[in-house]
């Protein structure tokens, strides 16, 4: 057959179908315009165009968590790329898999100061997982290819290709590769027996075994694998924010999540216990507090983890096993049916009646007298409502939190929020990522009324698109959790986190063509939610604007620099 020469731009979209890409989040200019012109002429992939980049490299981010495939965003140079790098900073943070095509000014003018020009390689380098700057056309596929693979392998991450204009506007022949490899890359999947066969009979003696797991669970896919390995063994489990929904919260053995905002059995448990199995899982700051306070009490640790960097990072780990954590569950599993002595079953008894002990503290209960819109009630109303099936995405800050302890997650991939890097402003591109996913299903969108407005632009691209994203605002009217850190460690010195000259939020929905509510009774919530959710309004964009108690706090809450078992409970103060 004679080879097919086309465009860069042409290779590009063609790569692109290669990958069976189902949509691209992206914002038009002049460095992309070939490629926009190629975008123009094939209809393999739907194009979604966003208010600015970084909702395009969010909604890409989202759209990878919810179903598990790569994300990817289109962007131009200069300002486009550098407003994408909050996208990217943040997918870096939590290893989502995406790929982000960036244009360039011309080659001739890299280096120049030319307009619309920066380093985007330079810039982005400290959070991708890789990079790559393509400067001959020959190279296109591959390198699209080659982003891919990265992206999704091993511990996944954004993986940005940089593409000059006059690379998409030369012509050459197309092959896609079928495979590629790169000689320094080469990921572990399958864990060391030998540690595994060690992990299963350190598990088996221990008297107060605990399982912590986290977002690689989900990422993993490994959801299935844990609950039968956790409910084979009949052990207690709690979860990080990434890792909720990794193991059913309807569960008794679940403990809920842990942390900062954990709650008091979660983290007493991971305190005290004697074998601690984590999962997919990074020991961070926010999740076991002080590291000096957190190993005070002598336990061992089993890690697993796909990426051998986490591993002993921040705490020793005694039993590494490095390995996709689906695969070495599973093997795990198959260890423990092999032998022949089961775990000391009255040991464990008694650790589960200590752990019910701590339970009994009823951690995340809060007053309601009916007289003001609690937030906590406002999540518990939208689990009843959605009956717990919903895709619901949050911003950052204290209704971040309320959604993530009230709001209990049976299924993997239905809880979508910013962990690592904690980026205010994802929630609404964040539900158009799930909304396009899966255009059947209920999304929840739970912000505040300062994370909202940092990319509330997007209303417009859900008009456009016809996305019936449910958006539940909190509206205490202060950067919540900005207020609370003010309150406990600031002498209540509310330095500019009160949220002034607001706008009315019903009518700017209906300005966007939506529909608007305000909820100010407690009696109103059930109501109002079931109105949104009803068949009348299944096709709209429902914006409710909960006015809510402006004095509530999260509780627990652990001060930064304390460890797990100092917690500050609403009972405390």
């Amino acid at each position: 057959m004679k080879p097919e020469i086309i465009t860069g731009a042409e290779i590009v979209i063609r790569s692109l179908h290669e990958e069976s890409v189902e949509f691209v989040f992206g914002y038009p200019g002049g460095a992309v315009l070939n490629i926009y012109d190629a975008i123009f002429n094939q209809s393999k992939f739907k194009h979604v165009l966003v208010r600015h980049e970084q909702a395009a490299v969010h909604a890409a981010d989202a759209f990878s968590r919810a179903t598990g495939k790569v994300g990817v965003a289109l962007v131009t140079s200069g300002p486009g790329a550098t407003n994408a790098v909050t996208g990217i900073a943040t997918a870096y943070m939590d290893s989502i898999p995406m790929v982000i095509i960036s244009g360039q000014v011309p080659t001739h003018a890299i280096g120049q100061d030319a307009f619309q020009e920066c380093d985007t390689v330079g810039i982005t380098r400290p959070c991708v997982k890789h990079n790559f700057l393509v400067k001959d056309i020959k190279n296109i596929a591959e390198t699209i290819k080659k982003a891919f693979y990265l992206a999704a392998s091993g511990r996944p991450g954004p993986v940005l290709v940089d593409i000059p204009k006059d690379i998409t506007a030369e012509s050459a022949e197309f092959i896609y590769p079928k495979t590629v490899s790169l000689r320094s890359y080469n990921p572990v999947t399958k864990g060391h027996n030998g540690q595994i066969k060690k992990a299963v009979e350190l598990l088996v003696k221990a008297n107060r075994p605990m399982v912590y797991s986290g977002g690689g669970v989900i990422l993993g896919d490994a959801s299935e694998s844990l609950t039968s390995f956790v409910n084979k063994l009949g052990l207690p489990i709690t979860s990080t924010l990434m890792g909720l929904g990794g193991f059913p919260a309807s569960d008794s053995k679940f403990q809920g999540m842990l942390g900062m905002h954990g709650t008091y059995q979660a983290n007493m448990a991971m305190q005290d216990c004697d074998v601690l199995l984590a999962v997919g899982a990074r020991f961070d700051d926010r999740v076991i507090g002080n590291p000096e306070h957190f190993l005070a009490k002598p336990k061992k640790i089993i890690h697993i983890d796909i990426d051998p960097a986490s591993i002993s990072k921040r705490v020793q780990i005694d039993v590494p096993i490095v390995g996709d954590v689906k695969s070495v569950l599973d093997d795990m599993l198959l260890a423990y049916n092999d032998i022949k002595n089961t775990h000391n079953k009255e040991a464990t008894s008694d650790w589960l009646n200590q752990i019910n002990e701590w339970t009994k503290k009823d951690c995340m209960a809060y007053e309601d007298d009916g007289t003001e819109i609690k937030p906590q009630r406002v999540i518990q109303m939208l689990h009843k409502v959605t009956k717990g099936e919903a895709f619901v995405t949050s911003d950052v800050g204290q209704h971040q939190m309320w959604a993530a302890q009230y709001y209990p997650f049976d299924k993997p991939r239905r809880w979508i929020n910013s962990g690592g890097l904690g980026t205010m402003g994802v929630g609404l591109p964040y539900a158009m990522g799930c909304q396009l996913a899966f255009p059947e299903s209920q999304v929840a969108c739970v912000t505040g009324e300062a994370s909202i407005q940092m990319c509330i632009q997007e209303l417009s691209t859900c008009k456009q698109f016809h996305l019936p994203i449910k958006i539940i605002n909190l509206n205490n009217r202060y950067m919540g959790m900005v207020r609370q850190w003010q309150e406990f460690f600031y002498g209540n010195r509310y330095a500019e986190s009160y949220m002034e000259a607001l706008p009315d939020f019903v009518k700017l929905a209906e300005a966007y063509g939506h529909v608007g509510m305000k909820i100010e009774k407690s009696s109103d919530i059930e109501p109002a939610l079931k109105e949104a959710f009803s068949p009348k309004l299944k096709e709209r964009l429902v914006f409710m604007d909960f006015i809510t108690d402006q004095k509530e706090n999260v509780f627990p809450m652990i001060p930064n620099g304390k460890g797990l078992s100092e917690m500050i409970l609403a009972e405390d103060l």
